[in-house]
């Protein structure tokens, strides 16, 4: 096994390494992305939470869309996206999405979702009308869906992904250890189980988590044994930022050898596919993940 660098604790405030270091947003693709998810009036997970990679993404034409609203009915102690309890949904939303897509010319579109637990089916069939939508305005473009937690609500959970997505995606986001501190609202084993499930039903998982939260090396192995486990085919691990002074505070920079050491883990257990690096997010390279 190999060796991990040995890393210290971060102070508060600390300066960030230059591996974290990022490009501003420029060139015309970005401008064409901007003014299309502006026209169609959509939400996207890059502006609301705050993405490092918004600026790469962009740039290269790719967006993730965050449907459903922007207000979560959660209140998660890591994400920058407004908690509260949200509007009510534009059933339109589906045909806006899809046309966006289909305008921007993507070939793999992500689309995500706040947790709208308040709705007897968790938003399901906004999801569905996504997918379906997208497909039939843009039929060669490939999907991939990251959807919350459904509480459970597995009824929910298979009307969300039999649209024909090619990857359905779920976030763990934190070792079993922190959950209470960082998902407040959630369960470690549900979450596994919704992936299981979600393999079960034929589709390539997904799911993805952060670091530099106080876990350890140990914990980040055994989740990634347990996402093996439980039927996860791609895994995306990334440097967890503090959004704003209100959330966590970051406690450790990790080094990018140990994001190395991880996904070399990860490959080892059988994991298809591990996306390992500190500015690595969920959808960052996500058509890859194919």
């Amino acid at each position: 096994m190999l060796e991990l660098p040995i890393v210290s604790k971060t102070p508060k405030r600390a300066k960030k390494p230059d591996w974290l270091r990022v490009k501003l947003p420029t060139g015309e693709d970005f401008k064409r992305v901007r003014r299309l998810v502006d026209e169609y009036k959509l939400n996207t997970i890059c502006q609301s939470g705050n993405c490092p990679n918004m600026g790469e993404c962009w740039g290269a034409g790719t967006a993730t869309f965050m449907i459903l609203g922007d207000v979560c009915t959660r209140s998660c102690s890591f994400c920058a996206v407004k908690t509260g309890r949200p509007p009510e949904y534009d059933a339109d939303e589906p045909t806006r999405v899809a046309e966006a897509i289909r305008l921007m010319q993507v070939k793999h579109a992500v689309i995500t979702s706040v947790n709208r637990d308040e709705l007897k089916d968790r938003g399901a069939e906004i999801w569905y009308q996504t997918v379906v939508q997208t497909k039939e305005q843009s039929p060669e473009t490939t999907i991939e869906t990251l959807i919350p937690d459904v509480r459970a609500n597995w009824d929910a959970l298979d009307r969300m992904i039999e649209g024909g997505q090619e990857v359905v995606s779920h976030n763990m986001e934190t070792v079993r250890r922190l959950y209470r501190k960082v998902r407040p609202q959630a369960k470690y084993d549900r979450s596994l189980e919704q992936i299981q499930r979600t393999k079960d039903a034929g589709k390539r998982t997904k799911s993805g988590f952060m670091v530099g939260l106080g876990e350890t090396k140990e914990e980040v192995l055994h989740i990634l044994q347990d996402l093996h486990d439980n039927g996860c085919d791609v895994v995306t691990i990334g440097q967890y930022l503090q959004p704003t002074k209100m959330h966590l505070a970051v406690e450790e920079y990790v080094h990018p050898d140990t994001f190395a050491f991880y996904k070399e883990e990860g490959l080892k257990m059988g994991i298809d596919f591990v996306e390992s690096g500190p500015l690595v997010r969920s959808s960052y390279h996500a058509e890859r993940h194919l």
